[in-house]
């Protein structure tokens, strides 16, 4: 049998086996201020930041970073939107000999209190908005966490004052206490720039970026993400589009960033990707349809990367036939499967191919990737990445793999896959394969031409608008309710997400019931707004197997048979 059958379907002039080189993050910040000085690096609310800027920027970050005590061994904290202080302060902590350890503005109060004391997180840098600093806040003197970094929107931006002014009439800043635990970012980086450069060592061993990511139970855990990690998947994704007939050209591409900046996603493909390639990197703080579009008109982006809900907003919006959308040339949809018959529309609009991978946190986050030129198949996430290779593992017997076009537990091993898990070697030993291979928990097969195609998962996880969610985290959450007897939740398919969790309840005896309004009010301060319950289902009894368990497999297929018999309606 062939090992490798994807590589009869790679573009030409892409090879399988380039030359990638282990180096560090910040390398790659360093290359682009030397190869593009005066190109713009960032575009941000009226103000451009040239390469030369930013690497300036960057390096008094890092000085100010190592006045508070950070250097090799220290993990500092990163809780914040998709600004330029997010990509100042990833090369700033790196610079400075930090750790990276990215926290989701989604995340409830008791799991950013885990990711504090389990990542060892000391300082963190955040900005004085009131969906932040609150919640960073009220961590003082309840964890571990000893002093804030707080910078403002308006610092960054081309009207600082007047956006100031704005932002405060609407209530969208909060005072920041004058403290000993309080460090405006502006006084952080009131310095020449000149840090102590700390050697890294072995690439390849010396942690990067803590990236949290779900687990079926309990709390998060952290993907340590190596430099080399990080810095392979930016290479990846390179190689994959310099062939005999290159994709993009280094130093002339403008990209749109408008995914979260705290998710493994956004991180590679925006901000470390878009620096390797010298691009201007246009930020938005959050996604909105018809800003996208005017964007990608007006200043004639040529990259956009996002999540299949963003794409269909942009191509769904009631005015995208009044814009312009052929400057783009790259378009990729990642963090969760892409309907085929968006894929199909964006390339009408736009003439673009939106092309498809898979990745997850553990792998930096890419995996695979569908050729700009050649073979594409419906349905596939694509062709391993250069370096990478996947297997498909038996799901009964873990100790041998199965042949082309059989379904097995997806498994892969290359450069960008993480080096374990944070302090859980226990966990890091179970996603091992016998043979070295990371257990990814999806369920695919690959065919004759190395195409993957992910039918199903072995962990019981939905992918809600690109993020991991758990069922038993939910249903963990709703059992604290008084009302609830039992619980079940399952993910019911939803065009716009993907995925949305319901929840199927019995109540306890003489319990009154409860609306989903109810339900979500109650589970407020207890979940992620990612992972809030969508739909509620009071019963007198949930479907169980012989033995006894509740048996998701019945409700599954009950809603299924509610789909069609309403589609049959119709």
């Amino acid at each position: 049998m062939n090992d490798k059958p994807w590589l009869a379907s790679y573009p030409p002039g892409v090879r399988w086996d380039a030359e990638i080189k282990p180096t560090t993050v910040q390398q790659i910040l360093d290359d682009a201020v030397a190869d593009f000085p005066d190109r713009p690096a960032i575009d941000f609310m009226g103000k451009r930041l040239s390469y030369r800027e930013l690497g300036a920027l960057v390096d008094r970050t890092a000085r100010g970073l190592q006045s508070l005590g950070v250097g090799p061994g220290v993990h500092v904290g990163l809780f914040l939107p998709n600004t330029p202080h997010y990509l100042v302060a990833v090369f700033g902590v790196l610079q400075a000999g930090g750790t990276v350890v990215n926290y989701s503005p989604l995340d409830a109060a008791k799991v950013l209190e885990h990711k504090i004391e389990d990542s060892q997180t000391d300082v963190l840098i955040t900005l004085d908005m009131p969906a932040l600093y609150p919640q960073m806040a009220a961590m003082l003197g309840a964890t571990r966490l000893k002093k804030l970094v707080v910078g403002s929107l308006a610092e960054m931006t081309g009207a600082p004052e007047q956006v100031a002014a704005q932002a405060k009439a609407k209530g969208e800043t909060v005072d920041i206490p004058v403290d000993d635990f309080h460090v405006r970012f502006a006084e952080l980086i009131d310095n020449d720039g000149q840090y102590t450069r700390h050697p890294v060592g072995d690439p390849r061993e010396t942690i990067a970026v803590l990236q949290y990511t779900g687990g079926t139970t309990g709390l998060p855990k952290g993907a340590m993400l190596t430099h080399a990690n990080l810095s392979a998947a930016c290479e990846q994704v390179v190689i994959t589009q310099f062939g005999t007939q290159p994709v993009l050209t280094m130093g002339q591409e403008r990209l749109l960033a408008v995914l979260p900046p705290f998710h493994i996603y956004a991180l590679t493909v925006n901000l470390l990707l878009g620096v390797r390639l010298g691009a201007e990197i246009v930020q938005h703080v959050r996604f909105d349809p018809k800003a996208a579009l005017r964007d990608i008109t007006e200043k004639q982006l040529t990259t956009f990367c996002g999540v299949p809900t963003m794409f269909t907003a942009v191509i769904g919006d009631p005015d995208a036939s009044q814009y312009d959308l052929r400057s783009l040339k790259l378009c990729n949809s990642g963090g969760a499967p892409l309907p085929m018959e968006v894929g199909e529309r964006f390339k009408t609009v736009t003439g673009t191919w939106l092309a498809e991978g898979w990745g997850m946190t553990e792998t930096s986050p890419t995996g695979t990737f569908s050729p700009a030129h050649g073979k594409r198949k419906a349905g596939s996430c694509g062709i391993p990445h250069p370096g990478v290779t996947i297997k498909m593992l038996d799901l009964e017997d873990p100790t041998r793999y199965v042949p082309l076009g059989e379904k097995g537990e997806m498994c892969i091993q290359g450069p960008n896959v993480m080096k374990g898990y944070w302090k859980k070697p226990d966990a890091t030993a179970e996603s091992t394969t016998f043979d070295g291979f990371f257990r990814t928990g999806d369920v695919g097969y690959m065919d004759e031409d190395g195409f993957v195609f992910i039918v199903d998962r072995c962990k019981d996880m939905l992918l809600c608008s690109g993020y991991n969610v758990y069922p038993r985290v939910l249903e963990e959450a709703i059992y604290q309710h008084p009302a609830v007897h039992e619980v079940a939740v399952i993910g019911v398919p939803d065009a716009y997400r993907g995925q949305s969790p319901k929840a199927f309840v019995t109540l306890k005896s003489g319990a009154e019931p409860f609306t989903l309004e109810a339900l979500q009010a109650f589970l407020k301060d207890r979940l992620g707004k990612h992972e809030m319950v969508h739909g509620l289902e009071i019963r007198d009894a949930l479907p169980k197997t012989p033995v006894g368990k509740l048996s998701k497999k019945d409700l599954v297929e009950e809603e299924a048979r509610k789909r069609e018999a309403t589609a049959n309606a119709a």
